[in-house]
Order: structure tokens, then C-alpha cells, then sequence
């Protein structure tokens, strides 16, 4: 098994292109870290090097305590599943699995147990004599891991394996994924940029922007203590709404202000604002965080038109218009409003997020 270590690792292309800059991350023995970003974020770089199939241009890149920037990828001891699959069409099944091991010289009575092995924990045992043309995109990647597992790699690496199922079919193959790490009991670095994957399997999350890493933690530090409005705005669905104002102090404590919007921040938070009166933020609001079912409190009601009504199942979307900001809210699908009405929400105060207006760092937190 192996642990990971990027230090001030930097990826330069032909004509200066920066595409990793200055990468410090530790990536500990099992763990599941997901590296997650918009396109061109540099996610799918940092896994490339870690494979070998891109060079680090500086830095030191090792696994465990060897330095392997310039280590060639079939000495890394590592297995990668692509986002095509990449399954060789004229073999079969067990053939694609099993060609890995015949290319290091493995004994058939080696092969065909780990090949049959892995085949029956991922559920395709009947498919094996079949070829990829013959199978679902849910089968194929199935095969595509089982390629993978049958190495068992120190590491295990994932670049958006998932991004070419449909919606149920992700839902379910999270599910098996998450289970395959805890049973391999092996380093997993997984690349995506859908939050919902990230949130779902990892360990911990690397949200990166430009090259640059904006904030590593646990799923629940990064979506509930977001380091800026970029990483703020990356995770929610729907995202997080936000309102620009000031801070003010009032009734012995701090508020935020624009307008006729008057909230009045829990004391953990304005004892982090109390020499902020004045400054211009940028409040954010997640869309759960509000309630319409009673009458909002002094310092915690946020008033607006109501522009949109979605009911989505057990829930209801509502669109409203706050102090000429569009913002949206999740509330229950038994609250009634109808577009045009003027209503007031009750926020939840302890859960509001400041972020500073020029930089977009998180106040708070």
C-alpha cells in the first residue's frame, strides 16, 4: 500500500501554460481522496503525474517516502480507470481483465483465479465470454474496474469513471465504488466534477481552481465551512444564494444589512465580525437553510417576491426576488405560495456564511 506526497509540485506545458501550481497535498495509506473542479482545473493533471503519464516539472512527487517523478508508470504500481473505459473491442470479457496480468507473466492458474474472482465480486461472472460491443455502458465499467482490481495496485486511480452513465446508473455504481475501496483496502484518488460523487465517496475532498488547491477537508468541512465564495458556490445544488451588504453593529450584537434586510448573526459569528462594522461582504445563504412554515423572528427574516414555484417530489423549489437579488430556496413541498406574492422566510442564522466582498474569503470560518 502507499501514501502520496506533492511537494510545491508544479505541471508546466509547451508555451508556459501553468496547469498544477505549487501542489502541497499528503494523501494517507487507504485513503479515498477525491480532487474535484470545474474543466481545466488541473484535477485530471495531478492524477496523470501520479500515474506517470504526465511529467512533474517541479517539485517532489513520491509515494510512501520514494521520490517517483521520474519513475515510468508500470513501476508505480497503480491501476487507472478512464472515463472511455478503454476496453480492447476484439477481446473478450475475461480476456480485457486478464491482459494486465498476462503482459507481467502471470501463471494461467493465477490469472483465471483473480480474473473469476474479481468478475464474481462485481457481479459480470456471466458475462465473461462476452465482448464490449455486447455490453451496457453500466457492464463496461464494471469491466473497466475489474481490469483494474485484478493488479491490486498500491494505488488506485479514477478519472471521471462515471461521467458516461446515466443519473440512476452513477447512483448505483457510487454505491459499489465505495464498497470496492473499503474491501481493497487501498489508496483510491478519484477525479470528477460532480460534486455529488465527491460528497458521496471521499475520505477527503481537493477542490481545485486554476491550478491552485482551494481547500482540502472532509465532505462536511467543505461544504459546511467553505474557505471562499468559489468553493461556496462549487458544492450545493442548488447553489448557494448570495446577497451583498454590510456588517453593522446592533441590539448588542452584529448584522448583516442591505436594504430592508435586517439579520442578525449567531453569537459564534459575531464575535468573528466584531471589528467588521462596516465592511462590504457577500452573505451566503444555502437554500435549505430557510424555513416557510412559520412566522420569521426579529433578526432573522428575510422578505422578497416570489418568482418561481418548481415542486420536485418530496420537495419545492421556491424563486424569489430579495433586494433585487435572484436567490432560491428548497422548502417543503406543503408550504403554498404562488409567483408574484410577497413572503418572509426564517433563516437560519447559525448556518449563514460571510465571505469579504473584495476577496471572497470566508469570515467566519
Amino acid at each position: 500500500m502507499a501514501s502520496i506526497t506533492f511537494k510545491n509540485v508544479n505541471k508546466r506545458y509547451a508555451g508556459g501554460t501553468l496547469a498544477v501550481d505549487n501542489l502541497n497535498l499528503s494523501i494517507a495509506d487507504k485513503e479515498f481522496v477525491v480532487l474535484l473542479g470545474p474543466s481545466g482545473c488541473g484535477k485530471s493533471t495531478t492524477l496523470n503525474m501520479l500515474a506517470g503519464l504526465e511529467e512533474v516539472t517541479e517539485g517532489e512527487l513520491r509515494f510512501d517516502k520514494e521520490l517517483v517523478n521520474h519513475t515510468p508508470p508500470h513501476r508505480r504500481d497503480v491501476a487507472m480507470v478512464f472515463q472511455s473505459y478503454a476496453l480492447y473491442p476484439h477481446k473478450s470479457v475475461y480476456e480485457n481483465i486478464a491482459f494486465s496480468l498476462r503482459m507481467r507473466n502471470y501463471k494461467a492458474q493465477e490469472i483465471d483465479r483473480r480474473v473469476r474472482d474479481a468478475a464474481a465480486r462485481l457481479e459480470i461472472a456471466h458475462l465473461l465470454d462476452r465482448r464490449p460491443s455486447q455490453l451496457s455502458g453500466g457492464q463496461r465499467q464494471r469491466v473497466a474496474l475489474g481490469r483494474a482490481m485484478v493488479r491490486r495496485p498500491a494505488v488506485f486511480l479514477m478519472d471521471e469513471p462515471l461521467s458516461n452513465l446515466d443519473a440512476a446508473l452513477r447512483v448505483s455504481m457510487r454505491a459499489e465504488i465505495k464498497e470496492l475501496h473499503r474491501t481493497m483496502a487501498t489508496t483510491f484518488v478519484y477525479v470528477t466534477h460532480d460534486q455529488a460523487e465527491a460528497l458521496t465517496l471521499a475520505d477527503r475532498i481537493v477542490v481545485m481552481r486554476h491550478g491552485v488547491v482551494q481547500q482540502v477537508g472532509t465532505p462536511d468541512e467543505i461544504y459546511e465551512r467553505p474557505a471562499n465564495t468559489f468553493v461556496a458556490s462549487f458544492l450545493g445544488s442548488p447553489p448557494i444564494n448570495y446577497l451583498d451588504g454590510t456588517i453593522a453593529a446592533a441590539d448588542g450584537g452584529m448584522q448583516f444589512q442591505r436594504g430592508e434586510v435586517r439579520l442578525t448573526f449567531a453569537p459564534h459569528a459575531a464575535e468573528r465580525l466584531a471589528a467588521s462594522a462596516g465592511r462590504q461582504v457577500r452573505l451566503g445563504i444555502r437554500s435549505e437553510d430557510v424555513d416557510g412554515r412559520s412566522q420569521p423572528p426579529r433578526g432573522a427574516s428575510l422578505s422578497g417576491q416570489v418568482t418561481s414555484v418548481l415542486p420536485v417530489g418530496s420537495d419545492q423549489f421556491l424563486g424569489m426576488r430579495v433586494e433585487g437579488a435572484e436567490m432560491f430556496f428548497r422548502v417543503g413541498k406543503d408550504v403554498r405560495h404562488a409567483e408574484g406574492e410577497t413572503i418572509a422566510l426564517t433563516v437560519d442564522v447559525n448556518r449563514l456564511h460571510v465571505f469579504d466582498a473584495e476577496s471572497g474569503a470566508n469570515l467566519i470560518w
